[in-house]
């Protein structure tokens, strides 16, 4: 995961399987908790799951103030970057 489109259709797919959401409602401007009904323990292990894949840890303050999905794949993004 390189590129922001690729970290977003990453997401998208995990999200997909972990949340049995609809592909189509995860979208950049996506709320987490009003849109997609991700509380905090979904997130958790979302953060897990990201981690796994990336292979860095990912700050749970990071992920504390993300509200969209554009947040989630910012924060991948500057994570591997780091």
């Amino acid at each position: 995961m390189k590129t922001q489109e690729e970290i977003f259709l990453t997401i998208r797919q995990l999200m997909t399987e972990m949340f049995e959401l609809a592909p189509d409602d995860i979208v950049l401007d996506a709320n987490l908790s009003q849109d997609l009904d991700i509380d905090s323990i979904d997130a958790v292990d979302l953060m897990v799951r990201l981690r796994e894949i990336t292979g860095k840890r990912i700050n749970p303050e990071d992920f504390k103030n993300a509200h969209t999905i554009q947040d989630v794949v910012d924060t991948v993004y500057r994570i591997n970057l780091a």
